[in-house]
């Protein structure tokens, strides 16, 4: 590109010009960006090898780039605050920012200008990152959690549409498992895809951990109903190694052809696409299963992006974080759909690249994520996402509510009863 304003503005050719440099005088000399690896390859290499060093040189500034294990990530933001030193910003896929509140800089000037440009933000990611009404990190992407199935196994039993409700599944995948042999699987383990998988259930069925205000809502007849479909669906559809998983797990089995059903992200699609092509032809994807309440699910991920506040450079990490919500476009497509936008507004052709996607067999395979934002949330949901309710999920209480009913460890009650007894305990302590 042969200037600045063409890279900010590529793929954003109706929503006027980049907002200006934040920098006085002149511009700062070098920043750093840590940056947890992607699930897709193919993005870490645009970001480290095409979008940085274009960037650099078109504003002179000398960028340098630190990828960090999903599973190091805690621990290397926790280096950066305990010692104030290291990057201008971070990117995480997990919602940590209320974690580090004291050691980040307040980026709402930052988010109220993209918003009023190119929004309104969706409340599931305002809700996110949003620490004590102040925004603590500006969202650039969300990863939204889908189905993946074997369409081929639905289809020999009868099902010849996806999937469509968690009731379908339990129907769906008891036939596969009786008839075909390959048993259904959704995580019941102390791992991320069955936090999310089992969070995805809860809110179906009208459960939640919390509700707007903050206050604990977890024991309800509609959160018990929830842990007995569940309990049901690992009876009737699943074996027990779901209860030892890792996050990998449901990856590795599907793509092995050993499982008819999986919730995660596109990248076992993508990763089937590169490595098994036929494999990937009976793998197809649907939205988030719907229930009695509602059709929602946990964004599988959400990418946002943290300024520190000891940092040398701080405006000019912000006005890179514009520049790149700005250039979204081009990450899109590097990211193979894989990270979906805030705005659609940065991707005006998203409905139709999903639609017609050449390495998809078929070409609409992706046609489904188009409606991602309507039915994905972040966790803490319907309230927002707390330190409180990072430490529920970390400590896995909600998984293992449901697998002690499955596993009859315990009755649904009883389950649900330890899993209200551990939060209330956590929620007072945060208070």
């Amino acid at each position: 590109m042969s200037s600045r304003r063409e890279f900010l503005t590529s793929t954003l050719a109706a929503t006027g010009a980049a907002l200006a440099p934040r920098w006085a005088g002149a511009a700062p000399k070098a920043m750093t960006v840590v940056r947890e690896s992607s699930f897709i390859k193919a993005f870490d290499d645009y970001f480290a090898k095409t979008l940085l060093p274009e960037y650099e040189k078109l504003t002179g500034i000398k960028m340098s780039y630190e990828a960090v294990s999903v599973g190091g990530m805690l621990t290397r933001l926790t280096t950066i605050v305990e010692t104030k030193s290291g990057p201008e910003m971070a990117m995480t896929a997990i919602n940590w920012p209320f974690l580090f509140d004291a050691g980040l800089v307040d980026v709402t000037d930052l988010a109220t200008e993209i918003g009023k440009k190119l929004g309104p933000w969706h409340d599931n990611i305002h809700d996110a990152v949003v620490v004590n009404k102040k925004w603590k990190a500006l969202p650039w992407g969300n990863i939204g959690q889908l189905e993946a199935y074997r369409t081929d196994w639905f289809k020999e039993v009868g099902v010849t549409k996806f999937p469509d409700t968690w009731e379908d599944l339990r129907i769906g995948g008891k036939k596969i498992k009786d008839e075909v042999g390959n048993p259904v699987g959704v995580g019941l383990s102390q791992e991320l895809d069955s936090n999310m998988a089992m969070r995805a259930v809860l809110w179906s069925f009208g459960g939640s951990e919390q509700d707007e205000k903050g206050n604990v809502t977890i024991y309800s007849k509609q959160s018990l109903d929830a842990i007995k479909y569940v309990k049901a669906l690992f009876k009737e559809t699943m074996t027990p190694e779901v209860f030892t998983w890792d996050p990998s797990s449901n990856n590795r089995g599907i793509l092995a052809g050993k499982l008819s059903f999986v919730c995660n992200a596109i990248s076992v699609t993508r990763t089937a696409e590169k490595d098994n092509p036929e494999m990937s032809k009976k793998i197809w994807v649907s939205p988030a299963l719907k229930g009695p309440a509602r059709r929602i699910a946990a964004e599988h991920v959400m990418d946002c992006y943290v300024v520190w506040d000891f940092a040398e450079n701080k405006e000019g990490a912000k006005q890179f974080l514009v520049d790149y919500i700005d250039n979204f476009g081009a990450a899109f497509k590097a990211s193979e759909f894989y990270n979906f936008p805030c705005f659609p507004k940065t991707v005006p052709d998203l409905t139709a690249q999903i639609a017609n996607d050449p390495k998809a067999d078929p070409p609409d395979k992706y046609k489904v994520l188009g409606g991602v934002l309507d039915w994905a949330t972040n966790v803490g949901y319907p309230g927002y996402a707390t330190a409180a309710i990072d430490e529920v999920f970390n400590t896995f209480v909600i998984p293992t509510m449901f697998a002690k009913a499955a596993q009859d460890v315990m009755s649904p009650e009883d389950a649900l009863r330890a899993a209200e007894k551990e939060i209330k305990r956590i929620f007072e302590k945060w208070k």
